[in-house]
């Protein structure tokens, strides 16, 4: 049995719990303020609960004492205090930030406790949830069927599947850091060279299955990718899809209002006028192009994850494919399937070995997933 704190008891880190207990191979206890929201997921779950600031890094190393694993499902500017506090209890670290700062961060703590430790190291991986994370993955697992590359797109979003409002957007997941990703640089390769994009820019449009979307530049998607794959592809971005209209909107927000350098503000109007909703669609599509065997090849992956009942609950599209994605990860880091210490790409882990999974396997589930991984022939 591995012991697992779980730090946040909102709809992720709840999600994450159940998709571990079932499995009855985990010992779960869950962290939190929110004695209310403890109190819900003990009173459904084989968990224990504990009251805790994840802004105490001394007492979270206290609590994770013991432990295998924390996973931190708190909001992004929590997860340095939390990955300091893993280093001091020599706990293996995993969160599901977007943030690139955040990220930054976490690898200097990896860095500094590797280079410090007597002991049998750790592992520190952030980013493990769905962009970053699962089409980090599975874009680097494309890009290794080829010769040489020329361009790796990234299109990830989390949609309602039934739209009513002008912004065509219910909320599904963390609104800080949904307005985190709109506001903040984005990092892509254009032309070969590493540089800083412009969010909610470079506007496109396309179809899938005949539904029409727009995607624009956000921030963190890459997750490392651009420090891997520089110097090796002219063309890498990652863009966020949203229903058509929807970018209008948010830069008329962000930009004419100025509510860009108002964020907290912007939560505030976000939570209090757009509803929330547990009929959404994830969907995420990944598309390379480069040489194979002298021939100019393209190959795609394109796939859509619905809500689901688990043990008699509803799971939402996007709380399926983050907690599934994170849980994956640490499963196969604890089964010794990710021989790694230090800090963890999301692309140093194998497509083949995540899909097949007990937790990877939700992807394969996917509507409009290949039966097979893709390869350039």
């Amino acid at each position: 049995m591995h012991r697992v704190t779980i730090l946040g008891a909102g709809k992720i880190g709840s999600a994450i719990a159940k998709l571990l207990c079932l499995t009855n191979d985990y010992v779960v206890c869950v962290g939190d303020t929110d004695t209310q929201a403890l109190d819900r997921l003990s009173a459904s779950l084989p968990v224990t609960t504990i009251t805790v600031d994840v802004t105490d890094e001394e007492a979270i190393a206290q609590k994770l004492a013991g432990e295998d694993c924390v996973v931190s499902a708190c909001p992004y500017w929590a997860n340095p205090g939390i990955a300091r506090a893993a280093a001091k209890a020599g706990v293996n670290y995993f969160d599901l930030t977007e943030d690139v700062t955040t990220t930054d961060t976490v690898r200097n703590i990896a860095a500094k406790t590797i280079a410090a430790t007597t002991s049998e190291p750790i592992v520190f991986a952030p980013q493990c949830g769905l962009a970053p994370g699962f089409i980090n993955i599975l874009a680097h697992h494309l890009c290794c069927l080829f010769d040489k590359l020329d361009e790796v797109k990234l299109r990830v979003g989390a949609l309602p599947q039934y739209p009513t409002n002008r912004l065509m957007y219910n909320l599904t997941w963390s609104t800080k850091g949904l307005i985190n990703e709109y506001c903040n640089p984005c990092d892509v390769i254009h032309e070969g060279n590493r540089i800083q994009a412009v969010p909610l820019e470079e506007l496109e449009h396309f179809s899938v299955n005949g539904a029409n979307y727009e995607a624009f530049n956000t921030s963190g998607g890459l997750g490392t990718l651009c420090e891997t794959l520089e110097g090796k592809v002219r063309t890498l971005n990652y863009k966020t899809i949203r229903y058509q209209g929807h970018r209008d909107l948010m830069a008329f927000l962000l930009g004419d209002l100025r509510l860009s350098s108002r964020r907290d503000l912007l939560e505030e109007i976000f939570e209090y006028a757009i509803p929330t909703t547990k009929q959404d669609v994830v969907l995420s599509f990944c598309t390379v192009t480069g040489w194979k065997d002298g021939q100019f090849k393209q190959v795609s992956d394109a796939r859509k994850i619905y809500p689901r009942h688990l043990d008699q609950e509803q799971l939402t599209a996007i709380q399926i494919s983050t907690a599934a994605s994170l849980c994956a990860v640490m499963d196969l880091y604890l089964d010794g399937e990710i021989p790694h210490r230090g800090f963890l790409k999301q692309e140093d882990i194998s497509l083949d070995r995540f899909l097949a999974n007990r937790f990877g396997r939700y992807y394969n589930d996917a509507t409009g997933a290949e039966n097979h991984v893709p390869d350039a022939a």
